[in-house]
C-alpha cells in the first residue's frame, strides 16, 4: 500500500520533484504557487500553468487577490485636479499628426518641394479645353440602364441557356465591381468550360 504524502510539509525541492512526476497534479501546483506568493516570487509563467491544471480556479485568484489591497479613496483628488487643470493652462505646441492612409507630407512640404514643371497635366487639361474639347460620359448601350445589371440576373439568363448575355452581364460588373472581378472573372471561366 502506498503511503500517503503530505505535500504542505515537503520542501520546495520535494514539491517541485513531485510537480515533475506528476505535471497534473493540481494540488501540488497550487501549493508550490502558495508559497511562492508567500515568499514573493510567483511568475507569471507559474500561474498560468497552475490555471491550466486546477479545477477551480477561483482559488488560484483568491490567492492572487489576498496579497492586493487597492485604495479607493479620493483622498488625492483635489492634488490631482489641480495638478491636470495647471497642465492644460500651459501654452501646447504644435504637434504632428500623421494620418494613417493619408498624406506623409504635409502642404508646407510639397510647396516647398513643388517646381515650376510641376504643372504639366494642369496645362494640358487647360490647353485641350480652350481648343474647344469638352469631356462627354459614355454610352450606355440603347435600352439598358447599368443597374439593373446584377448577379442574380446573369444566374438567370444562365439557367435559361443564354450563357452569352450572362457574360456580359459578369463582365459589366467587373468593371462595376473591381474589387470582385476575380469573382466574376472565374465565373466566366467556368460558363466558357461548360459550352466548351
Amino acid at each position: 500500500m502506498v503511503n500517503p504524502i503530505d505535500i504542505h510539509k515537503l520542501t520546495l525541492e520535494e514539491l517541485s520533484g513531485v510537480i515533475a512526476l506528476y505535471p497534473w497534479y493540481g494540488g501540488a501546483r497550487m501549493e508550490l504557487c502558495r508559497r511562492m506568493s508567500g515568499a514573493g516570487a510567483l511568475s507569471d509563467l507559474q500561474i498560468a500553468e497552475t490555471a491550466l491544471h486546477l479545477g477551480d480556479r477561483g482559488v488560484l485568484a483568491a490567492l492572487l487577490r489576498a496579497g492586493r489591497t487597492v485604495d479607493c479613496s479620493d483622498k488625492d483628488a483635489r492634488r490631482l485636479a489641480d495638478a491636470f487643470i495647471s497642465a492644460q493652462d500651459e501654452p501646447r505646441k504644435q504637434r504632428r499628426v500623421y494620418v494613417v492612409g493619408g498624406d506623409y507630407f504635409s502642404q508646407d512640404q510639397y510647396e516647398k518641394a513643388r517646381t515650376d514643371s510641376d504643372g504639366v497635366f494642369s496645362r494640358f487639361a487647360a490647353k485641350a479645353r480652350s481648343e474647344g474639347f469638352t469631356e462627354t460620359a459614355p454610352a450606355e448601350p440603347a435600352g439598358q440602364d447599368m443597374n439593373f445589371y446584377t448577379e442574380t440576373l446573369a444566374g438567370i439568363y444562365l439557367e435559361q441557356g443564354y450563357s452569352q448575355e450572362a457574360i456580359d452581364i459578369y463582365s459589366q460588373l467587373i468593371l462595376r465591381y473591381p474589387e470582385k472581378s476575380v469573382y466574376f472573372a472565374a465565373l466566366i471561366d467556368e460558363i466558357n468550360k461548360k459550352d466548351n
